[in-house]
């Protein structure tokens, strides 16, 4: 039978009563703990809240096959309360176990306890870093010390000496990090001063924990305040997959042991960086806050090779021959240039009075066995009929066109990878120009420039914008953001993609075909053999890059396998010669190391030269 309606006031009447009773005992219990229980008000009343912090463990970078990539290390802070120091304390034990003289002591325990900075009651800092063995030896002769205690924090270290430029490395925080992030840090904390270290700073560095503690008047510890209701746990930091291949990376940088370049591979399909290398390099643990960072980087600063400069994105260079590609499928979307055009080379490229020499030889060529046999005439006069597309009075026009493409492949500014430091490279235009001959009213001509038709002159890329290029031939017309995080590590430990960009080129993806059938050519039977691989088809395009100031520089990029290619890559070796002397035979085999896994036995020879040169005795 159902109830009636006139039970619900009645019920309501009855859980408002309950409620009123529950509210009378809290009340009361609360009177009788303040009024009543002398202990409670003896706690209360020599007691303080201190927030004590709760470090988080900073979150781990792999590579993109789940090795590490970074390790985090327990470091020991010593810390005292002024007022608990026992006056018997023996000191001469307590430096000895410290390895620590009276003075460091005395220096150390007296401050200016007046100023707001510190106090006698309040947890001091004595002495940062103690070594993992010292702590052992120390804690067990702790309690000859009242008002010492540890602090646990955890610092990086490296299970390798790969990737330094990459990784970066951790610093303490100076008042400008701590003022440009308000309540992240305090004084003595640490940050990602440099590298995906410092670019994933908000992911690594985790969220400190706070514990309420209460204190006597002599700073003794009496206990969690309301049981710890109030204290909050650390979170570690996200952990990142990189996109590295650590052993890759390994290799790459061996190769160019005792050389000045770098290397950068890139996945043409995702954008994803295998390689990123420049040399010389550095021990990561070099720096590492544990083993006293500042000494060694003084030594690397000092060091007339600048190791600590990253080549890889930060050098600008001329590119050589391997721009000839570029200018090959820009003109011809454009139409200046076709497959039935045929140009005569007697040797060398003649203006006037000027001449420009060409390596490649006499012959007359289309532009397929122009980018095969590298002709430096075929591709002067290319650059001058897209420039001079509107007359030979105006190649500012031509000029504008061919630059809008050059953008379109990433040519000129950043391309947005995730390191600090990127250089934007240098690709003149009218302005440039205009103020290059202001002492003839600022009028130029394509003549004017020409070498840049070969990758000369004002024209600069970094390694990182040619392996870009290659990436973008490879994929018939389109790039995406290199980069170097794949992704982040949810709570659950699931991998969260990070977006990245796809990039466009308006180039007929038959103008690719052409381009891309040569470089394969130039491979095959052209000045690229030295990275031919049996069984994979490799396409790509030596460069010799002239030096005004010494030996020219050897340059290469290349990908592989020619359909669905997996790799693409570019090698710029400083002072090196011929792009087939250095950067082709290191390109070769850094694609079969990583397409096979192993070096064959028949290019054993090519790794051993590569492994044993030493181009650093060349002045």
């Amino acid at each position: 039978m159902a109830r009636s309606s006139k039970d619900h006031p009645h019920r309501f009447k009855i859980i408002i009563a309950m409620i009123v009773l529950v509210g009378l005992v809290f009340i009361f219990k609360l009177g009788q703990l303040q009024l009543s229980d002398n202990e409670f008000v003896e706690r209360a009343r020599t007691s303080a809240i201190h927030q004590q912090v709760i470090y988080p463990a900073r979150g781990l970078i792999y590579d993109r096959n789940e090795k590490l990539l970074t390790h985090n290390e327990p470091i020991f802070d010593l810390v005292f309360t002024y007022n608990l120091l026992s006056p018997k304390m023996d000191t001469a034990k307590f430096c000895k176990l410290l390895d620590i003289d009276r003075e460091f002591f005395e220096q150390n325990i007296e401050r200016d306890w007046a100023h707001i900075r510190f106090s006698r009651h309040i947890p001091t800092t004595f002495k940062r870093m103690i070594p993992h063995e010292t702590f052992i030896i120390f804690r067990e002769h702790m309690h000859e010390f009242p008002g010492f205690e540890f602090v646990l924090r955890n610092v990086r270290s490296y299970p390798h000496t790969s990737a330094a430029h990459v990784l970066g490395y951790i610093s303490e925080v100076n008042r400008n990090v701590i003022e440009a992030n308000p309540g992240a840090y305090s004084p003595g904390d640490y940050y990602g001063a440099s590298g995906i270290e410092r670019i994933y700073e908000k992911k690594l560095r985790g969220s400190k924990g706070i514990e309420f503690v209460l204190r006597d008047n002599l700073g003794r510890y009496v206990g969690s305040f309301s049981d710890g209701l109030l204290d909050t746990a650390a979170t570690s930091g996200k952990n990142l997959v990189s996109t590295l291949d650590l052993d890759l990376q390994a290799y790459a940088e061996k190769l160019m042991s005792n050389k000045k370049g770098s290397v950068v591979a890139i996945e043409p399909a995702t954008g994803e960086i295998l390689v990123l290398a420049s040399s010389p390099s550095y021990d990561p643990n070099k720096l590492t806050v544990k083993h006293g960072r500042g000494d060694a980087f003084l030594e690397l600063v000092r060091d007339s090779l600048h190791p600590l400069f990253n080549r890889s994105l930060q050098a600008k260079y001329p590119p050589g021959s391997i721009f000839k590609p570029i200018l090959a499928l820009i003109a011809l979307e454009e139409g200046t240039l076709n497959l039935r055009r045929h140009i005569t080379c007697q040797g060398a490229y003649y203006y006037r009075s000027s001449r420009w020499g060409c390596q490649a030889g006499p012959g007359t060529r289309n532009v397929s066995r122009a980018i095969q046999e590298s002709c430096n005439s075929f591709f002067y006069q290319t650059y001058r009929d897209l420039l001079e597309r509107e007359g030979f009075n105006q190649p500012h026009k031509g000029l504008s066109v061919l630059n809008d493409y050059l953008l379109q492949f990433g040519l000129g500014q950043r391309l947005g990878i995730d390191l600090h430091g990127e250089s934007p490279g240098h690709v003149p235009d009218n302005e440039f120009y205009r103020r290059l001959y202001a002492s003839e009213n600022g009028r130029w001509y394509s003549t004017y420039t020409l070498s840049n038709a070969i990758g000369q002159g004002e024209l600069d890329l970094t390694t990182l914008q040619m392996a870009n290029l290659v990436a973008a031939i490879a994929n018939r017309g389109y790039y995406i953001t290199p980069h170097l995080i794949r992704s982040a590590r949810d709570e659950k430990n699931r991998a969260v993609q990070l977006p990245r960009d796809r990039h466009s080129i308006e180039i007929s993806p038959e103008h690719f075909e052409v381009v891309i059938e040569a470089m394969e050519r130039s491979i095959s039977a052209g000045s690229g053999r030295m990275a031919h691989i049996a069984g994979i088809e490799v396409c790509g395009k030596t460069g010799t890059s002239q030096n005004p100031h010494g030996d020219n520089h050897s340059v290469f990029f290349a990908f592989a396998p020619r359909d669905n290619p997996r790799i693409a890559i570019a090698v710029y070796v400083e002072n090196a010669g011929w792009g087939s002397t250095f950067a082709a035979p290191i390109t070769g085999l850094i694609i079969e190391k990583y397409l096979n896994g192993e070096i064959s036995p028949r290019r054993q020879w090519i790794e051993n030269r590569m492994l044993d040169s030493n181009l650093l005795l060349n002045p």
